[in-house]
């Protein structure tokens, strides 16, 4: 059942549901949106689909037209039976949990035997207040999701995509091209929401690496140094790397061929590996 602006009204008072603020909840209204994330987000016939947060289910309808074999993730038990009238109580597996502590081995399979040896994908509308750390720990422990499709607030989906340079550059954007590829490949407005949110949303696509492109001695002890770079964006590295690097901060970043001068919004992740590397476990 696809849900419009006329009938997800509906949809609540039977279930006596209203939105819920606290949990971010903006559900969807809007079938050609919805369709066009899950052909953005690549999906065909069989694949395996996490969705966090279906609501009540407006992507979900849109997932399954396409095929998608979605196992659906949802906080909020109570619009459970909103979501299994939208698209059927049979059509997807639902499991209530939180996507910030749930064991994603068990959900995802990969502590049993499964015959399917596909990867999954990530497909969500996902509440404002939690998108970058749900992104985050998928990309950080979740490995068999090799793609995202997200829709998220814009300023989060600029910062996951930037690049170096740019205003939205930051610490999470270097992190997320550690594991990842990542580009926004729309936009939606406010008005496609019930209720419509403040501000407009983003889509980004998110493809997992093969391999990181870039060999340190730690993963962590890089995200450290980029986390201290970036909490004093404004001063030079030689100043922001401080604590971090002690007093011969400025031969360390010479030694990486980077110039204590330098802010942390201007260095490329290779730079920042080659600091890594420098600085070592």
């Amino acid at each position: 059942m696809a849900l419009t602006p006329s009938t997800i009204p509906a949809l609540l008072a039977r279930h006596g549901l209203r939105p819920s603020r606290a949990l971010g909840q903006n559900f969807l209204a809007d079938a050609n949106t919805a369709r066009r994330i899950a052909r953005l987000a690549g999906i065909h016939d069989g694949d395996r689909v996490l969705e966090i947060g279906p609501g009540i289910g407006s992507l979900t309808v849109a997932l399954l037209e396409a095929g998608a074999r979605v196992t659906a993730l949802e906080l909020d038990r109570h619009v459970i039976p909103a979501l299994e009238e939208t698209v059927g109580a049979d059509a997807i597996r639902i499991l209530v949990g939180d996507a910030l502590r749930i064991d994603l081995d068990e959900l995802l399979g990969t502590d049993t035997i499964d015959h399917d040896a596909r990867p999954w994908s990530m497909v969500s509308n996902l509440p404002y207040n939690v998108a970058t750390p749900i992104v985050m720990r998928l990309l950080e422990t979740a490995p068999t999701v090799t793609s995202m499709l997200v829709m998220v607030q814009r300023e989060v989906g600029e910062r996951i995509a930037s690049g170096p340079g740019t205003k939205a550059y930051g610490a999470v954007s270097v992190k997320v091209a550690y594991y990842a590829r990542a580009e926004v490949v729309g936009l939606v407005p406010p008005t496609v929401f019930i209720p419509a949110p403040k501000v407009d949303s983003a889509l980004v696509r998110i493809v997992r690496h093969a391999q990181p492109p870039v060999s340190v001695p730690s993963p962590d002890r890089l995200f450290a140094l980029v986390r201290a770079g970036f909490a004093q964006r404004r001063k030079m590295l030689r100043g922001a790397l401080r604590a971090e690097l002690g007093t011969n901060v400025e031969s360390v970043l010479a030694s990486a061929g980077i110039d204590g001068r330098a802010r942390a919004e201007t260095l490329t992740l290779d730079q920042w590996a080659a600091l890594a590397c420098v600085v070592g476990a």
